[in-house]
């Protein structure tokens, strides 16, 4: 078994470009059962580094992927003793990334949701515009459930209206790559972004310090339970996150409107 693993892993190796000194991949994880594997491979065949941030888990998945990182340097496990939430998750990573020079990165979910071989166009797009983040447009398929692909209407319009149109596509799909600095900035001084509330807080406020968005558009496939999928979401716990997330960001934002305006007015320089 050992040798068949390390043989997948070589030929994973082959399949990706030399390592990037820049753009690393993301991938916050919690209890996230065996599609976490697929999920790390799969970047890693489309990528090198990827990095693993292992928030508390309890399902053994942890002890897992540091023996994967054990066979394959180009992989790194962060392992956090205690679950403290996505943002939490991430933010973790992104000090770590950016200690090491990293200056971009990739983040995506350890469920298997997100399409790994869409990971070089997104890093692709992100070194042609540094200064930019690079959002996941999803494109939804017959799996995805309807209460959740209509009740995000409602979330990227709040979004929309809190960055004045800058071009959101859509607030919660988390397959982005970030700019590091920017980021870890604005968290710096933010209580909040720890938990589900992290993608869409992560987009307005980078739009705020004129962070612009480019979206491209990938697949997400949502997994039965039969299917290995397992997911974390709380309809009520979260929603009324979210909803005292916009409440908290639409009272910030007409604070910064005068200053939004008079940046969305200023004429953009063609380079």
């Amino acid at each position: 078994m050992v040798g068949k693993h390390a043989e997948l892993l070589s030929k994973q190796q082959c399949a990706v470009s030399a390592p990037s000194a820049t753009h690393v991949v993301l991938i916050p994880s919690y209890n996230p059962g065996n599609k976490v594997f697929e999920t790390v491979r799969g970047a890693r065949a489309h990528w090198d580094p990827v990095w693993v941030v292992v928030d508390g888990s309890t399902d053994g998945t942890g002890e897992k992927l540091a023996s994967m990182a054990a066979e394959d340097p180009a992989l790194r496990v962060l392992l956090r003793p205690k679950n403290c939430g996505k943002g939490a998750a991430v933010l973790h990573g992104l000090r770590a990334a950016l200690a090491c020079g990293f200056t971009h990165a990739l983040v995506m979910d350890s469920d298997g949701q997100h399409p790994a071989e869409r990971i070089p166009a997104f890093m692709a797009a992100s070194r042609a515009a540094p200064e930019a983040m690079v959002l996941g447009e999803p494109v939804f398929g017959a799996s995805a459930p309807r209460l959740r692909v209509n009740g995000r209407k409602v979330s990227n319009w709040w979004a929309n209206v809190e960055t004045l149109w800058m071009g959101i596509h859509d607030s919660l799909f988390g397959f982005r790559v970030y700019p590091i600095a920017p980021l870890v900035r604005v968290m710096r001084f933010q209580p909040w972004m720890r938990r589900f509330d992290f993608d869409v807080e992560a987009v307005v406020r980078l739009c705020w310090h004129g962070v612009r968005p480019i979206n491209l558009p990938a697949k997400v496939e949502y997994f039965s339970a039969a299917e290995g999928g397992v997911s974390h979401f709380n309809y009520w716990r979260d929603n009324a996150l979210l909803t005292w997330m916009h409440t908290r960001l639409f009272s910030e934002f007409l604070i910064r409107l005068p200053l939004l305006l008079l940046r969305s007015s200023r004429p953009k320089v063609v380079r």
